[in-house]
């Protein structure tokens, strides 16, 4: 899989699915996850209420149609809120595999990421950005193409640092 980032809006990534930065009750909220049902519209929010009518556990997966963005699908995760006290990394690293997993069972072969639990969540920068790039890197998935889609040049340089090669500047 390549492993790829840019700096940007998630919502308006064209590719086949947009992994969403959700809360446990599924039916939207601020930063990735607005952004998420806003861009989508309505559709997104009436499949989390079909799909997932008492909402998603900490650290697993599922899907929704993307509604209105470019993707075909929405994979919602729900990362841990360490402002909350949630600090345990494998629930973090659990919604990486999992949004592969469930990608896997779509089709998917290219996956815009966020960067998970990294902004109101609180999980520290770095470590998420070592989180989600270890996670991708060692799991076995028929997805082409991980796209990390920073919010952010602070974002951009922490995950671009850490890729081999780093990324060729596009603007």
């Amino acid at each position: 899989m390549r492993i790829t980032v840019v700096e940007g809006d998630i919502t308006e990534q064209h590719v086949d699915a947009v992994v969403n930065a959700a809360n446990r009750r599924m039916r939207g909220g601020g930063g990735v996850d607005g952004a998420v049902h806003a861009a989508g519209g309505p559709e997104v929010l009436a499949d989390c209420e079909r799909r997932f009518p008492r909402g998603l556990a900490t650290g697993d997966a599922g899907w929704t149609t993307a509604g209105r963005m470019p993707a075909r699908w929405v994979i919602h995760v729900v990362g841990p809120n360490r402002t909350a006290g949630e600090t345990d990394r494998s629930l973090l690293t659990s919604c990486y595999r999992r949004a592969l997993e469930v990608a896997d069972e779509l089709g998917a072969r290219s996956v815009a990421f966020p960067l998970v639990s990294a902004g109101v969540y609180g999980w520290p920068l770095g470590d998420a950005v070592d989180a989600a790039l270890e996670t991708l890197r060692t799991t076995r998935t028929s997805v082409e193409e991980a796209r990390m889609v920073a919010f952010g040049r602070r974002a951009y340089d922490a995950i671009s640092s850490r890729l081999d090669p780093p990324p060729v500047a596009v603007r």
